[in-house]
């Protein structure tokens, strides 16, 4: 399936249905008072997060969305059906925007909840609402009012617990298909990963966590180099970053403090989430190998070929996993209490 991970559309509320101008007929009643009913309500347009989805493909090929109007009030006082709402669903954790004054419209997050983006236009009045003592037979009503009118702009960054970061060929994608049931493209050249990919991995028998495989960084790739900002972004709203060295590189001390610069460069923030340097691909690596340290960090040495030291990386991330979970908890009871 084709990653898309931005897109824009153009979303229009229903109008409101015009009031009626009518007047009572009955027998023996020769001039009867006005009836004339209000128009209908227009459909407003709602925007529903579903984590069913994963991508924002479906805005590349759908562009509008239109509400349909309220019904014209009728006579007997009659009121005209509302239009129908639409509800637009997309995926967990996308913003959505005014293209137009860049205002953040929407941040959803968690399955199901929703927001109203486009109010569709209230029903004008019927002539009944318009008799006076002095006008007894008003012959005018209210048009419906117009609905919103909005252009979108989305952008999606993926939700996740824990993040891989590295230079391409670092071992990313090779660890995400060890661990979880993700089967991303592996090949031995640069940027074999072109999109993320997400992968649930079991911990122990009922614990789990969502890990991303961020396509490759490098250096410049906060100005754009590379694939650029395209993917940095989605870094922003994982938990825990884990850093990637292979075991092969020339300066292993080097390379990670690189990748630490242009995630600093891309948003400072960044550097305050808990963070673990893994070193891969030791099964290739030389029985006198030295791992440097790297100050401030926890630094773990793996082959995803032969399954070295992956338990004790999958243990330091449930850790670290369960910790975040319990300080936003706790974040949370801090603000509701």
């Amino acid at each position: 399936m084709k990653f898309v991970d931005s897109a824009t559309i153009s979303i229009q509320a229903g109008d409101g249905g015009r009031g009626c101008v009518s007047f009572r007929r009955e027998k023996f009643v020769p001039k009867g008072g006005p009836d004339g009913g209000d128009g209908g309500r227009g459909g407003h347009i709602y925007l529903r997060a579903n984590k069913q989805l994963a991508t924002l493909l479906d805005f590349r090929y759908r562009k509008q969305y239109l509400a349909t109007r309220g019904a014209h009030g009728q006579g007997s006082r009659k009121t005209g059906k509302d239009g129908g709402d639409i509800v637009i669903e997309i995926p967990c954790g996308t913003l959505v925007k005014n293209a137009q004054t860049r205002e953040l419209i929407a941040d959803l997050t968690e399955d199901g909840e929703e927001m109203l983006v486009a109010r569709g236009g209230k029903g004008g009045r019927g002539n009944q609402h318009f008799a006076t003592p002095t006008r007894q037979a008003p012959r005018y009503a209210e048009p419906g009012l117009k609905g919103e009118v909005f252009e979108l702009e989305m952008e999606l960054k993926l939700m996740a617990d824990v993040g891989l970061v590295g230079f391409p060929n670092a071992g990313k994608s090779t660890l995400i298909s060890v661990l979880s049931a993700a089967k991303p493209k592996i090949a031995d050249y640069p940027f074999t990963t072109l999109v993320p990919n997400l992968g649930i991995v079991r911990y122990e028998e009922y614990k789990s966590f969502v890990m991303a495989d961020i396509p490759g960084i490098i250096e410049g790739a906060a100005e754009g180099k590379g694939l650029g900002l395209q993917f940095l972004r989605h870094i922003e709203r994982t938990k825990i970053l884990v850093v990637l060295v292979a075991a092969d590189a020339a300066d292993i001390a080097l390379e990670y403090q690189t990748l630490v610069q242009e995630l600093e460069k891309f948003d400072s923030s960044l550097l305050l989430k808990p963070r673990i340097a893994v070193i891969t691909k030791m099964d290739i690596a030389s029985e006198d190998m030295v791992v440097p340290e790297l100050e401030g960090v926890n630094v773990l040495r793996i082959s995803s070929v032969t399954g070295k030291g992956l338990k004790e990386l999958k243990d330091e991330l449930w850790r670290q996993v369960s910790t975040c979970s319990r300080s936003e908890d706790h974040s949370l009871d801090e603000q509701l209490g």
